[in-house]
């Protein structure tokens, strides 16, 4: 909701190598991140499976690593994030086109604006909205 968050993490880091390679020296082959603790479960589908802990390090933090590095602010036109099953249906259905250039891009009678979806919580795994929509988002 670009409403709520102007800007966003897409994850995506070019990072000179010479520069990654100075600080493996320098860590002895590791990237000083901080780790995050996610509770989860073996089965996401399944509450009642096996709790496990999953270890992970936010790659947006980095940029803190390497003097003088900045962040791009890319133009929502240039691409469509999906991190939910909502996002996936929205980019499959028609508000998004094909470009002759290979870019997904949305639909011009959308004016910029992205649609909002919100499915329900059964359609959380892809599988289970392909279920619900086998021919395809409208």
């Amino acid at each position: 909701d670009t409403s709520k968050y102007n800007y966003f993490n897409t994850n995506n880091l070019w990072v000179d190598l010479k520069s990654l390679k100075a600080l493996f020296e320098k860590h002895d082959g590791s990237v000083p991140l901080p780790v995050m603790k996610n509770s989860k479960t073996v089965d996401p589908r399944d509450k009642t499976s096996t709790k496990v802990l999953q270890l992970e390090t936010a790659m947006g933090a980095a940029i803190e690593c390497f003097p003088g590095s900045t962040a791009l602010v890319v133009p929502r036109s240039r691409f469509a994030p999906v991190k939910t099953t909502n996002d996936l249906f929205s980019l499959r259905s028609d508000a998004y086109i094909l470009t002759h250039d290979h870019r997904v891009v949305l639909h011009p009678d959308r004016h910029g604006v992205p649609p909002i979806v919100k499915l329900d919580a059964r359609y959380k795994f892809v599988d289970a909205m392909e279920q619900a929509i086998p021919h395809g988002p409208p």
